[in-house]
């Protein structure tokens, strides 16, 4: 079974991730790692942190000559901010010392983990809450889950994504628009994500995105915020991960959560799962054909599982985004000590990042189909698996 731990603040000096339980043998690279880090920072609407945070990965153990081992891996990344940031977070999250000359931060804002954290963990200022709860803990999280990724790619098996909404612009997700997805797909799943990854918005559609570009503009103007939706599409997923045994093991469970564990998630369907809620069956389950002795869906309204139980037709997974919410023109708040009403102070941040949470998305979903993988075909090294997953 794979598992990763994260630890580090935003404002800490780095962040530390270990993954633990990859088979030995399967290439891994600080390259592929930082392609996927970088891309974390693609999208117009993005923060003061993206001008000089640039991600590098050092890995520290379980890799020799390239390659798994077995073993723990450790991985760390240095945060630009430590060093760069002039806000003087790095001596307020200092390791040593007593903090007595910190100014508290008491002002919680509204949509954050400010209030509930203090209060869950008793704190007298916000900041311990801030910084762990941010979402530059998910650049750890996207070097954890890219090693699945690379097991996952020995098998063919490929993971991509595009958005699909920004705010009140997008596609209609009642119309035809998936054409030009599924023409990508016939390539693989990577395809996708290259296509999307020329697009600011990281759509598929270039008028989409120049009405996204002019649609964030207006918003950061305006003092506000931007949600979404994004779609992560698997390919080359075998037929039979999951279970319906128990309700732990379904797929559709697990996927959820894959995307749902993300900072800012407020809500996510696996095929046409809203949509479906109000069309008959007729309209809504796919036939079974057989296909030259192999067993096919003509459609995949189901998004690939069926039963908790993937089917081999593509996995297809969205995540719907809230606006970020910290906003340039402030919301009401409550200050902790004196409870007076007072504007919320403003931390630096995005207009959107619906284009950056569809890259991370990729990397939870990749993780959790990696653990499918390995509870289906096990094995102990990717010379063992290979041909069990492709007898």
């Amino acid at each position: 079974m794979l598992r990763f731990l994260t630890a580090g603040e935003s404002h800490g000096e780095a962040l530390i991730g270990i993954v633990e339980g990859m088979p030995a043998g399967v290439p891994v690279a600080a390259a592929d790692i930082n392609r996927h880090l970088a891309r974390r920072w693609l999208g117009f609407g993005r923060g003061g942190r993206s001008k000089f945070e640039r991600d590098r990965v050092h890995i520290y153990s379980g890799i020799r000559f390239g390659h798994t081992i077995a073993s723990p891996i450790a991985m760390r990344l240095d945060n630009a901010a430590y060093l760069k940031d002039r806000s003087g977070w790095p001596e307020v999250m200092a390791i040593e010392g007593t903090g007595e000359q910190v100014e508290k931060i008491t002002l919680p804002r509204p949509g954050h983990a400010d209030l509930v954290g203090v209060q869950k963990y008793g704190f007298d200022d916000i900041r311990p809450v801030i910084d762990r709860a941010s979402a530059r803990e998910t650049a750890m999280r996207v070097a954890c889950c890219s090693i699945a990724r690379q097991l996952l790619n020995q098998f063919g098996i490929e993971i991509g994504s595009h958005v699909l909404r920004i705010g009140e612009v997008g596609v209609d997700l009642d119309s035809d628009w998936a054409g030009e997805r599924d023409r990508l797909l016939a390539d693989g799943a990577e395809a996708l994500f290259g296509k999307a990854d020329e697009s600011e918005a990281r759509m598929l559609d270039a008028d989409l995105t120049a009405q996204c570009i002019e649609h964030i503009r207006a918003t950061r103007k305006a003092g506000d915020s931007l949600g979404g939706i994004y779609e992560v599409v698997v390919t080359g997923l075998p037929a039979g991960l999951g279970s319906y045994a128990q309700w732990d093991r379904r797929l559709t469970g697990l996927l959820a959560q894959a995307v749902m564990s993300i900072q800012a998630q407020k809500a996510v369907e696996i095929g046409d799962g809203v949509r479906a809620a109000g069309l008959p069956g007729s309209k809504v389950h796919d036939p079974i054909c057989d296909d030259a002795g192999t067993f096919r869906r003509r459609t995949n309204r189901a998004g690939g599982v069926e039963g908790g139980i993937s089917t081999g037709m593509p996995i297809i997974v969205r995540g719907y985004m809230k606006p970020i919410p910290t906003l340039i023109k402030p919301l009401e708040t409550v200050d902790m000590v004196s409870r007076e009403s007072q504007p919320t102070r403003y931390e630096r941040s995005d207009v959107t990042s619906v284009p950056a949470a569809s890259t991370v998305a990729e990397a939870t979903v990749a993780f959790a189909l990696a653990n499918a993988l390995l509870e289906k075909f096990g094995g102990d090294s990717l010379d063992e698996m290979r041909p069990r997953v492709t007898p």
